[in-house]
């Protein structure tokens, strides 16, 4: 029976989606015990936000694409566009580190994986594992020789599967309702200057349903 025919006949009887065939995954919780046993990386890209607002890949409207121009290594490229938001977030106690980078290359997502690991040293926390998910960036060798030479075992989410990634994803949600889009910005800039405080509020101030509505690093 040709292919075309088996994908007609399934759809008309409402299994035209291969999930609908599939038992929904079970919900898998865990919680490590100890900080720095398992740390989350992941990245969010935004619109870059130009003198006259946000360019044509946010709003759709290509009237708004600025200038062209080249960049500090020769390259040309549109004024608007989009930059990277790369989080880490420590599974035991939901200690962020956030930084806005212009990209995800493999050398750029090594850098930031050692300031990271710098941030919770300052804080007494040695990182073990790290988990990510399937990103060119996190698969590539560059990057495997990295934790390799940090002494930190990598382990990458299953292929669709984003949630298992979930305190990573979780967080962005936050990050995105509670500083992204919580207050109108003149440029990426001016919004970039805004999440260092809205980090340090995310890690010292605010109680965290996760754990029990306590503040991160207290019992209180």
């Amino acid at each position: 029976m040709a292919t075309s025919t088996v994908s007609a006949v399934v759809k008309r009887i409402g299994l035209g989606k291969l999930s609908r065939l599939e038992p929904p995954e079970p919900i898998r919780r865990y919680e490590r015990s100890r900080p720095g046993e398992l740390i989350h990386i992941d990245v969010k890209k935004l619109g870059r936000i130009g003198p006259h607002g946000a360019g044509h890949r946010v709003t759709g409207r290509k009237g708004l694409r600025s200038k062209v121009g080249k960049d500090a290594a020769g390259v040309t490229r549109g004024q608007i566009g989009w930059e990277r938001v790369h989080v880490c977030i420590d599974d035991a106690t939901r200690l962020a580190y956030v930084e806005v980078l212009p990209d995800e290359k493999a050398i750029t997502a090594i850098g930031f994986l050692k300031r990271a690991i710098a941030f919770y040293r300052s804080h007494g926390i040695t990182v073990e594992r790290l988990m990510t998910d399937n990103g060119s960036a996190y698969i590539s060798t560059a990057h495997a020789l990295a934790c390799r030479g940090l002494g930190i075992k990598h382990i990458r989410t299953r292929p669709h599967r984003p949630q298992t990634n979930g305190k990573a994803e979780r967080f962005i949600r936050t990050m995105l309702r509670e500083w992204a889009y919580a207050a109108v910005y003149s440029s990426s800039p001016d919004r970039a200057a805004a999440l260092s405080g809205w980090v340090e509020r995310y890690n010292f101030k605010r109680r965290h349903g996760a754990l029990g509505r306590r503040l991160l690093g207290c019992g209180s």
